[in-house]
């Protein structure tokens, strides 16, 4: 009998995660949203997360060389205090809310993660980090309802959370016609002090 075959590649991010019930927070002021746009491909809740590098494509023995650099960044870094905090969209199409608090250390903390990426020689998108949480894609037929909800999240403001692990990610999108999944390869608490600033 043939053994399941492993896929050969796997599809990755890092990122933080609000805890839960931050984002039942959310998922509340949310709720006439989905009762009036269903048609919008909302993401699983238990899958909302703060992306900091997307990798994309990777074979699959190369996820692992990340482990044990990530886990000696998050053992030296501190927890960050963040918040979710009203709604926007890139070009109509995709809806998110946004992220409030320590946005110097979040930066500082995503520096750090992509020098960790480059040190293990794995290419990645360099792309500017804009902290978000990405909530629903509208369909290509029915763009208009994105920006009526982000209006409407305009005046949300979630309480206070603080960050407590780095997790390294892999998805399932582009595998299939079914819901996009996420599951974690790999994550570690945030329990130290970051270094000084450099000068």
């Amino acid at each position: 009998m043939n053994e399941p075959t492993q896929p050969a590649t796997v599809r990755v991010f890092i990122a933080l995660a609000p805890p839960d019930d931050a984002k039942d927070e959310l998922a509340r002021a949310l709720r006439p949203a989905y009762e009036a746009y269903p048609r919008l491909r909302w993401n699983r809740i238990e899958d909302w997360h703060i992306t900091l590098a997307f990798l994309g494509e990777l074979p699959a023995t190369t996820a692992p060389l990340l482990r044990e650099p990530l886990a000696e960044l998050a053992a030296a870094r501190r927890p960050l205090g963040l918040a979710l905090r009203g709604g926007g969209h890139f070009d109509e199409r995709v809806l998110w809310s946004g992220i409030k608090g320590e946005l110097d250390a979040l930066h500082a903390l995503t520096t750090d993660v992509r020098a960790v990426i480059a040190q293990c020689r794995i290419p990645f998108e360099e792309r500017p980090l804009r902290p978000h949480l990405t909530l629903a894609r509208a369909r290509r037929d029915d763009p208009s309802s994105v920006p009526k909800v982000a209006a409407d999240l305009a005046g949300f403001s979630g309480r206070p959370w603080r960050t407590e692990r780095l997790h390294l990610v892999a998805s399932n999108i582009g595998r299939g016609p079914g819901p996009i999944h996420y599951r974690d390869i790999a994550s570690w608490p945030l329990t130290g002090e970051a270094p000084a600033a450099r000068p």
